[in-house]
């Protein structure tokens, strides 16, 4: 358990909703904390599948075509980096929400922070995951996967991404959330993006490729899915004494004005 425990938390448990309406959500809770309300964390599921581009990532890297006769979503993050295809059955995502004064003013000791319960919950899943101990140079930019790995936020399991995790501040508060990989889809995962080239544009990037630098969590232990998915959830509740929570009805709604203003908006998510 954490110093953060003398505050008020709230456990949302998996969370099922479409990708414009998840990135919504992150933001109306982060309202709430700064405004006094429960901090928050959760867990969710992206239904239907969706490709979360980078704040500024360029349009162009889209296979747009493949998504749409795919049903797949494209929304984007606050977070920059790379595009995340989150898979339906493939990814377990969560976010952590505070006030600002309550975290660490320093990025690096703040990611230190907010990873401690992801780890933990690898641990507890049965996964050898760490830190990746030493910056990886990247195959494919507009993938975040495939991005350069870094130190601070990046998770490994024997050698191999497991878990990308993202922060972005605001004036009053904090949110980090993060993708936990439970099923590799790498097919799906290079479809999804325009003519995926090696950084010289050389070579396609290969499906093999792909798997040399990501792994699944089904690939690291025995675990199910929905095993997966409450240990997580119990990890990040004892890790800040977090009781069940729900969404007020105040909230959504303001999460669905939320979509239609920014994440399902042609200015936030064509034209940035």
């Amino acid at each position: 358990m954490t110093d953060l425990a003398d505050r008020e938390w709230r456990l949302i448990r998996e969370d099922v909703r479409p990708g414009p309406m998840q990135m919504a959500l992150d933001e109306i809770a982060a309202e709430t904390a700064a405004a006094g309300g429960p901090r928050t964390i959760r867990v969710y599921r992206w239904e239907p599948s969706c490709l979360s581009l980078g704040y500024a990532q360029a349009t162009d890297t889209v296979d747009w075509e493949f998504c749409e006769a795919n049903d797949i979503d494209v929304t984007r993050r606050q977070t920059g980096g790379g595009g995340i295809y989150h898979d339906y059955d493939g990814d377990i995502s969560y976010s952590i929400v505070a006030p600002k004064s309550e975290l660490p003013g320093d990025l690096m000791d703040c990611y230190e922070l907010l990873c401690e319960p992801i780890l933990t919950a690898f641990d507890r899943m049965g996964v050898p995951a760490s830190f990746v101990g030493e910056a990886h140079p990247a195959i494919y930019e507009p993938a975040c996967y495939l991005r350069g790995l870094h130190p601070a936020h990046d998770i490994v399991a024997n050698g191999r991404k497991i878990s990308g995790n993202a922060q972005y501040r605001r004036a009053d508060a904090v949110i980090q959330h993060g993708s936990l990989t439970y099923h590799v889809d790498a097919e799906t995962h290079l479809d999804v993006f325009a003519d995926p080239d090696a950084p010289d544009g050389s070579v396609p990037v290969s499906v093999d490729r792909f798997r040399d630098r990501v792994t699944g969590i089904d690939e690291e232990s025995e675990i199910s899915r929905a095993e997966a998915v409450s240990t997580l959830e119990e990890t990040l509740a004892a890790w800040v004494a977090a009781v069940p929570g729900e969404w007020t009805d105040a909230e959504l709604s303001a999460a669905r004005d939320r979509v239609d203003e920014k994440y399902n908006a042609d200015a936030w998510v064509l034209e940035r």
